[in-house]
This record gives C-alpha cells, sequence and structure tokens, in this order.
C-alpha cells in the first residue's frame, strides 16, 4: 500500500517553520545572510514546483537541509569563479566598506578557522552545534553513512583545535 505524501498545507507548515533555522544553516555556510536567504528562497520554491514525494514532515524537513547544503556549494563555487574574474580585473582592490563591522575576536576567529575547513568537515559540524542535528540526521542531510560523520566531525574538531591554539587559520 503506498504512503500518502505530505499535504500542500503540511508543505506549507513545514516551510514556514523552518524558515528561521534554515536560513542560519546557510548563512553559516555562504557566510552572507543574503546569499544564505536566496538558497533558502531557491530550496523553498524547488519543494513547490517538484513536490518531493516525501511521507512525513520529518522527511521532508531533512530534505529541506539536504537542498540547502546542496546549494550553498553550489553559491560558493559559483562565488570562487566571480571572485577569481574580479580578482583578474582588480588586482589590488580595496577592503570592503563594512570590513569595521566585525564580531568579537574569538568568534570571527573561529568562523575563520570553520571557514576554511574542507567543505564536508564544515557542513558536518554546522549541521551538528550550530542546527543541533544528532550523527544520524546529518547522515540523511549529507548522503553519507553516520560513520563517516562521525570521523569526518573528529578531523574537523582536531583542525579547529588546532587553529585556535595555534591562533593561525591555515590548514
Amino acid at each position: 500500500m503506498p504512503v500518502p505524501a505530505v499535504t500542500a498545507d503540511e508543505v506549507l507548515t513545514v516551510l514556514h517553520a523552518q524558515w528561521t533555522p534554515l536560513v542560519r544553516l546557510a548563512t553559516l555556510l555562504v557566510d552572507d545572510q543574503e546569499s544564505a536567504r536566496d538558497v533558502v528562497q531557491d530550496c523553498y520554491e524547488a519543494v513547490l514546483r517538484l513536490r518531493p514525494e516525501v511521507d512525513d514532515e520529518a522527511h521532508l524537513v531533512a530534505y529541506l537541509r539536504r537542498a540547502v547544503v546542496n546549494r550553498a556549494r553550489s553559491a560558493l563555487r559559483r562565488r570562487g569563479t566571480v571572485l577569481r574574474y574580479l580578482a583578474k580585473l582588480r588586482p589590488h582592490s580595496a577592503p570592503p566598506a563594512d570590513s569595521d563591522l566585525l564580531t568579537a575576536e574569538a568568534h570571527r576567529e573561529l568562523l575563520g578557522a570553520l571557514d576554511r575547513l574542507p567543505p564536508r568537515q564544515r557542513e558536518v559540524l554546522v549541521l551538528r552545534y550550530y542546527s543541533e542535528l544528532g550523527e544520524a540526521e546529518i547522515a540523511r542531510t549529507l548522503g553519507i553513512p553516520p560513520g563517516t560523520v562521525k570521523s569526518t566531525a573528529h578531523r574537523a574538531l582536531a583542525a579547529l583545535r588546532r587553529r585556535m591554539k595555534d591562533g593561525t587559520h591555515e590548514l
């Protein structure tokens, strides 16, 4: 007997309830709130247009998280391409005007070290500590085995500890 898919009303309820957590997740992955909102909006548009076959709200939330992670990866690839192109045009550009609006030094150091982790390690830590997901949920979100989540988190935390202890941010 086929499992009924979530209804349109349930989809809208989930989309409304998950907006803030998904924007926060995307912000930590792309490090820019406006881009993060775009990422989440693109995911919402795709969910509404494609109507993925999910059997309950929990699976829809996992689907949305995975979509946000994937679209954040794409946004970072596009950003890298644009930045490389702009660097060729203006090799000696000035820092952004808002560079003086920085958070506390320790927070900046942590975000800098987090940003320099390989993408998969950064994704696992963001999902675990900022989105507060368990290993099984992270595994479903990223499409990897739970053991890979554990080992990736372990390596990422070790790298962050080294960078924070040494005061360096290079990996």
